[in-house]
């Protein structure tokens, strides 16, 4: 398995995780149940990632624009250009992105851009970082500091955290040889005193007291969601709850992201954050085919300006402006 391979799984495997996920979304286990069954093809013919992968695709166009030195006005000037120039809505797009937006348009710009807002916690820029983890392939703590600043422009505090510890685990993962690695890197990219950190913990605990992966998913779904809450897009929880299920499962592509899929909530975040993990630990060949296949091409139906883009071509970009820094050369070599 190569490095590249590990690149495109990353990208491919948010995209696979999140179109999987979308019809689910917002639902119960019950739910899913009594309408499908246990989830385990995509539901639609015209299944298609949503804004997860979109604004995937936006951050890497940021990367590869400004590479890793950049900076928090970069990445306003990258969504100025690409998502607040969009004419018309923005389908199935999330609060934050839009709060984020409106504090642009009015002159704002990051971090105020990301902490004037009521949404700042959620799972927006969790979704989204994966391409962080390609480019710092090898690189945790560099994968965190990047991720902090993509975030900024839409989110504060556990939203950024949550995008820190996605970030580490997929740049754990890109050169990881068990799921472990990945999961230590996640947690050691939270402030341990936080609300992010705890809900992941416990998440994990649940998981390791759990006879099986069956009994782990039930139990992370009656111990982790914030059931007040009207919303499922907190970012403590999707977290919590896609590395709680890779550890169930065991970072296995296919088990973790149906896992994902089928626990409902955010299903389509938790899947896509799943995926992207367990595609850089085993690589794009370890997706089945037809579902790459499906979603290597971005539909554009919330970002119309990411419409075509080939998510094989983005890695391979990412890929190739990650092999200039030392340590992911180092990294490289150790993978290939």
């Amino acid at each position: 398995m190569t490095t590249l391979d590990r690149c495109r799984g990353a990208l491919l495997g948010l995209a696979v995780g999140d179109a999987l996920g979308a019809p689910t979304e917002g639902m119960t286990p019950a739910e899913i149940r009594a309408r499908h069954g246990r989830v385990t093809d995509f539901l639609t013919e015209d299944a298609a990632g949503t804004d997860d992968t979109e604004y995937a695709v936006v951050c890497a166009r940021g990367l590869l624009a400004h590479g890793k030195g950049i900076t928090p006005d970069d990445v306003a000037g990258v969504w100025l250009d690409t998502v607040a120039a969009q004419q018309g809505g923005f389908h199935g797009a999330g609060f934050s992105e839009m709060v984020a937006l409106a504090n642009l348009r009015s002159g704002l710009r990051p971090p105020q851009s990301g902490s004037d807002s009521y949404e700042m916690w959620s799972d927006g820029a969790a979704m989204r970082v994966a391409p962080v983890g390609i480019l710092c392939m090898g690189d945790p703590d560099e994968a965190a500091r990047i991720a902090a600043i993509d975030a900024s422009v839409s989110h504060a505090r556990d939203g950024v955290f949550c995008a820190q510890a996605v970030a580490a685990g997929v740049a754990a993962a890109m050169t990881a040889h068990h799921h472990r690695d990945v999961i230590n890197a996640g947690v050691r990219a939270l402030p341990p005193d936080s609300w992010s950190a705890r809900l992941v913990g416990r998440a994990l605990d649940v998981t390791a007291a759990a006879g099986s992966p069956d009994a782990a998913e039930e139990a992370l779904y009656a111990e982790i969601p914030l059931f007040h809450y009207p919303w499922a897009d907190a970012a403590p929880e999707a977290v919590a709850l896609a590395f709680g299920l890779f550890a169930a499962h065991q970072g296995d592509f296919t088990r973790v992201v149906l896992a994902g899929v089928n626990i409902g909530r955010d299903s389509d975040t938790i899947a896509a954050i799943a995926g992207a993990m367990a595609g850089a630990l085993h690589g794009a060949q370890a997706i089945p085919e037809r579902w790459r296949a499906q979603v290597t091409h971005v539909s554009g139906r919330c970002i119309t300006a990411t419409a075509g883009t080939d998510l094989v071509e983005l890695a391979d970009r990412l890929h190739a402006a990650g092999q200039s820094g030392p340590a992911l050369r180092e990294a490289a070599v150790d993978a290939h």
